[in-house]
């Protein structure tokens, strides 16, 4: 075992992005060797190295880095380093089985204990803890509330081999996080279960609030904090409104890529109805949802990892994790449900660093069908305290969307809207479609005054009326259709002369700042 002091006292707010002090040796120290010999890397990535010591000295960190930063390196190391057992709470049996396999490549004893073991490889994988042959152990949040696990914490706590707990996903605690998940919200319980045992957390993206919920529900201690920015350098953005039939835009998108295509839908048929288009069209095209039968995933997740340009279609639950890094085009056939989780999916694009596209083809009324599907989740709740977590959620929910609405048919750049969202402030990245089109003269602007006046007369009539109704009646008296009005009418939300309800049943109300404008109006200039 590899005798390592004690690094320094770190300000707990601090974000390092530098792995060696100024004046340190340039000869490989312990940490160095231990990484070259277990997974062959000459350095660490920036920020890894504190998070690894930090944990090497019993205290608990968060980790909020972009995708393919080496977040699982974090906590890998040090179970090989100490020789003892690091246990790893994960989201997805896919996610942890990629891991797992992907461990076991490089000779690391690694396992995924889930329901879909059989009692005699449970039986082996135990035996295999007991006699400490294993270094990692991957289990889902829900496996901690049965007795077995609990009993297996205990043991490995009594035999002190517990080097640290890792939450991997951590964001999926938050309910102010893209992913939350209830089973997630029981993990504050390992402070309790393991209480001198340090914890990591790690995601990919978490807004302040978020990060602050990931700090307050895992109980971290005076954690040693590692944000980095989520801005990548080498990804181009391109959002555009979704053709009555989007198939010649997605083949030539293909066409144009490199490597690896991830298409994401957002229902499982429409997985199903792509990939078959895809493949009459002479894409071989594969699918992937939680609906197929566990071995086709299995071999739809192989296939992606091994052909040299596979296309798959799925829904936004793959790719957590998998690790491919050449993936050169990441295209949503839907609008995404927030911010946050569309930077953790088109920043499953180029990993290897090579240049990517990530391309959003979208409806206004993707919009309007997501709202409804997320009201019908919610309408199981039962008891006071059930229907107002979900009427919070449900509100939450419509406030990421329309962020996302706003990005999709904004006039700025796309990474810069995308990330301010992350609260990360960043100049316009000069790569994405809308920062192209700024360099070629931009799109023709129109002065839309009098159709906004229009539209707050309307909402000004009585306090609170259905957007469906609204453009209807504008359409029909205003000379121009339908989505042209609602286009407006969610512009005049971005420029908070309206307000939106955020129960998913777009009612609009005309703000004082509406009647601010109808009493002295002033030009509003937008793209036609």
């Amino acid at each position: 075992m590899l005798a390592l002091p004690e690094p320094p006292p770190r300000d707990p707010q601090a974000s390092v992005d530098t792995d060696r002090s100024p004046g340190s040796p340039a000869r490989p120290d312990a940490l160095e060797r231990a990484l070259q010999r277990h997974f062959g890397w000459e350095g660490f990535r920036p920020g890894q190295r504190p998070v690894v010591e930090a944990l090497l000295a019993g205290r608990d960190c968060l980790a909020v880095w972009p995708t393919g930063a080496g977040k699982s390196l974090c906590f890998q190391l040090p179970a090989l380093i100490r020789e003892g057992l690091v246990l790893v709470i994960s989201p997805l049996v896919a996610l942890m089985q990629d891991q797992v396999d992907q461990l076991q490549r490089r000779g690391i004893p690694a396992a995924c204990l889930h329901r879909g073991l059989g009692s005699a490889e449970r039986l082996q994988l135990l035996r295999r803890i007991r006699e400490r042959r294993l270094r990692l152990l991957y289990l889902a949040p829900e496996r901690l509330q049965a007795e077995a696990s609990r009993q297996l914490l205990d043991d490995l706590l009594a035999d002190g081999c517990l080097v640290a707990l890792a939450v991997d996903e951590a964001h999926c605690i938050s309910a102010w996080g893209h992913d939350f998940r209830p089973d997630y919200r029981r993990l504050g319980q390992l402070r309790q279960l393991c209480p001198g045992v340090p914890l990591v957390a790690l995601s990919a993206t978490a807004a302040p609030r978020v990060r602050a919920d990931i700090i307050r529900l895992l109980q971290l201690r005076r954690p040693l904090i590692q944000v980095r920015s989520a801005r990548r350098a080498n990804l181009h953005y391109a959002m555009r409104s979704r053709p009555a039939d989007p198939l010649p835009e997605v083949l030539d998108a293909i066409g144009r890529s490199r490597g690896a295509v991830l298409i994401y839908a957002r229902a499982r048929r429409s997985v199903e109805a792509w990939a078959a288009r895809l493949q009459a069209a002479g894409v071989p095209a594969i699918t992937y949802h939680a609906g197929m039968d566990p071995g086709l995933r299995q071999q739809a997740l192989a296939h992606f990892q091994s052909q040299p340009r596979p296309v798959l279609v799925a829904t936004v639950a793959f790719g957590m994790g998998v690790d491919r890094a050449d993936v050169g085009l990441v295209l949503h056939l839907d609008l995404p449900a927030s911010a946050e989780g569309y930077l953790q999916e088109s920043g499953r694009a180029g990993r290897d660093g090579g240049p990517a596209d990530c391309l959003v083809l979208f409806d206004p009324a993707d919009r309007t069908s997501l709202g409804w599907a997320m009201r019908a989740a919610g309408r199981g709740a039962e008891g006071g305290q059930a229907i107002d977590a979900e009427r919070q959620r449900l509100e939450l929910a419509q406030q990421q969307l329309r962020r996302m609405e706003t990005v999709a048919e904004g006039e700025g750049c796309r990474e810069q809207a995308l990330l301010l969202a992350m609260g990360e402030l960043v100049p316009p990245c000069g790569r994405c479609d809308r920062c192209r089109r700024q360099r070629l003269g931009g799109a023709p602007r129109r002065d839309w005054s009098e159709q906004v006046s229009q539209l707050l007369e309307l909402l000004g009539e009585q306090r609170g009326r259905a957007l469906r109704s609204v453009v209807v009646e504008l359409a029909r008296e205003g000379g121009s259709d339908e989505s042209r009005w609602a286009w407006l009418a969610r512009r005049l939300v971005e420029e908070e002369l309206v307000s939106e309800s955020d129960d998913g049943a777009q009612r609009l109300y005309l703000r004082p700042s509406g009647r601010t404008y109808l009493r002295q109006p002033w030009p509003l200039h937008w793209a036609a």
